[in-house]
C-alpha cells in the first residue's frame, strides 16, 4: 500500500467522449488498491465542454478536481499548471497520465507502486511486459526511433523516454525549476525525465501496453515530432552542463 495522497493528473481538450469514464475508472482502481488517489483534470477551454462535464462531477467528489485554463497551450505548460496545484494541495506523489485510455487506469497501482524504491517511476512500452496495441507499423517505427534516437543523444540508459504515463514524488517536481522547462508539446517528456536524472534522482521503467484511442482524436502532430526532435540537442547542451547531485 502507497502512503500519502497520490494525484493523478490529466490533460485534456475535447475529451467530452472520454472523461467522465476515466475519472471514475481512476478513482474505482484506487480504491480497490486502497491508493488515497485524487485526479485532477486540467482543461485547456475544451469547446466540446469537457471541463463543464468534469467539473459537475467535481461538485459531488472531493477527490476530484478541476483546473481551467482559457487556451490550448500544449501538455508542457497544461501540465506544470497541474503539478503545481497538485503540490500545493499536499500531493505526495504525482502521476500523469493521458485521457484517452490510451493508459490503461488498471496499471495505476504498479505504476505508482515503482516510487516505493525510485523517485520517478516511468511506464514503459520498451521493456519486457511492456508493448503497444493497435499501432500501424509506421507509428511503431516512428516512436521506437524516437526514444532510441533521445536514449543515444541524451545518453540515458532507459527505453522510454517519449511516454506520457509516469508518477513522480514529490520532491522530483520541488527540485526541478519548472518555470524553466521550455517544452510545450510531447518532448516535455523528454525533458522532464532528462532534468530528474541529471539532478540525480532514480528512474525505474515499469512495463505498460499502450492502446490507441478508440474515442476522440490524436492531438498528434509532425509539428509536436519536430518540436521533440529539435529539443534533445538543444537539451544536451542546456541541462547536461548543470552538475548533478547523486542523491
Amino acid at each position: 500500500m502507497v502512503r500519502g495522497p497520490v494525484w493523478i493528473v490529466v490533460p485534456t481538450y475535447n475529451e467530452a467522449e472520454n472523461v467522465e469514464r476515466m475519472i471514475h475508472a481512476i478513482l474505482d482502481v484506487c480504491g480497490r488498491a486502497h491508493i488515497d488517489g485524487s485526479v485532477l483534470i486540467v482543461d485547456d477551454g475544451s469547446p466540446d465542454g469537457t471541463g463543464a462535464l468534469a467539473e459537475a462531477i467535481a461538485t459531488n467528489n472531493s477527490h476530484v478536481h478541476v483546473l481551467h485554463r482559457t487556451a490550448k497551450e500544449g501538455i508542457g505548460p497544461a501540465y506544470r499548471a497541474g503539478f503545481r496545484y497538485a503540490l500545493d494541495q499536499g500531493a505526495e506523489r504525482i502521476v500523469e497520465m493521458d485521457c484517452d485510455f490510451s493508459h490503461n487506469p488498471e496499471a495505476l497501482p504498479a505504476l505508482i507502486a515503482g516510487t516505493e524504491n525510485a523517485d520517478l517511476a516511468l511506464g514503459s512500452r520498451y521493456v519486457t511486459g511492456g508493448g503497444t496495441r493497435n499501432w500501424g507499423r509506421a507509428r511503431k517505427i516512428i516512436s521506437r526511433s524516437g526514444c532510441i534516437y533521445a536514449k543515444v543523444i541524451l545518453r540515458l540508459p532507459l527505453n522510454d523516454l517519449t511516454g506520457g504515463f509516469k508518477c513522480f514524488r514529490r520532491v522530483v517536481l520541488e527540485t526541478i525549476p519548472l518555470d524553466a522547462v521550455a517544452a510545450a508539446g510531447y518532448g516535455f517528456q523528454i525533458e522532464m525525465t532528462y532534468r530528474a536524472v541529471r539532478l540525480g534522482f532514480r528512474v525505474v521503467e515499469v512495463p505498460i501496453i499502450f492502446t490507441e484511442r478508440t474515442y476522440g482524436v490524436s492531438k498528434m502532430s509532425r509539428g509536436i515530432v519536430w518540436e521533440a526532435a529539435t529539443l534533445v540537442p538543444r537539451l544536451r547542451r542546456r541541462v547536461g552542463r548543470q552538475s548533478h547531485t547523486p542523491r
